[in-house]
């Protein structure tokens, strides 16, 4: 297993190689949306920095959300899923494979540049820690729990609505916890035990996650 596992890594890093347009128009996108914020809004500092948490996480949840559509179809449209059913090895390892690597070439550059966009909306550098903690537990839940309703709907045509309808409900704890924490950073409130459960659900996420992303394939290229 480890030997496909390995293999596919290493596919899937060479194709993000190549297609850093997407990462950037991801990253972009995310800027936009954290950045464009004030300009729309007129509200005080005091007022803004106490709904940064929100926007921040909303931020990351959309951007996640944008490139979740295109994590399997391009495999899918040249007959690689195909191959992997075909091949016998297991899919929840080819899984695991493709969502670390789609974490690493788009979710983490959100996780750097959360931080530097919440110093635009007048964040203290206090709750920097806090901050890049809860990004770097929340992004791999948001990957992998996208991930599987983006192979339910593999074989759908125009299923962007969809896949949002399906997923958004499912972002909503990670929504809360993540923004409660940087919330509770920034007034100096202890916040470990809504940390704790955001690591619980990243373990879930990443443990149990690839197997449902296999099932889920099976029953997408199956319909």
């Amino acid at each position: 297993m480890r030997r496909v596992f390995w293999a596919v890594f290493r596919r899937e890093l060479a194709i993000a190689g190549r297609q850093r347009g997407a990462l950037v128009h991801q990253l972009l996108f995310f800027v936009l949306i954290v950045a464009l914020f004030p300009l729309g809004t007129n509200t005080d500092q005091t007022v803004l920095i106490a709904v940064a948490p929100a926007v921040l996480w909303m931020g990351v949840l959309l951007s996640v959300l944008l490139s979740l559509n295109g994590v399997f179809r391009a495999d899918h449209e040249d007959g690689t899923l195909t191959q992997y059913l075909l091949a016998g090895e297991p899919l929840a390892v080819i899984a695991l494979a493709k969502m670390i690597v789609h974490w690493l070439a788009s979710a983490a550059l959100l996780v750097v540049a959360g931080p530097v966009l919440m110093l635009m909306l007048g964040v203290s550098l206090d709750a920097w820690p806090a901050m890049i903690l809860t990004l770097a537990l929340g992004t791999p839940t948001l990957v992998f729990v996208g991930a599987i309703a983006a192979a339910l709907t593999l074989r759908l045509p125009r299923a962007g609505l969809l896949l949002g309808l399906l997923v958004l409900p499912l972002y909503v704890p990670v929504l809360i916890f993540g923004a409660g924490v940087v919330r509770a950073a920034i007034v100096g409130l202890p916040y470990a035990g809504a940390v704790y459960i955001m690591a619980a659900l990243c373990v879930l996420a990443i443990t149990l996650g690839p197997w449902a992303i296999a099932a889920a394939l099976r029953i997408g290229l199956d319909a």
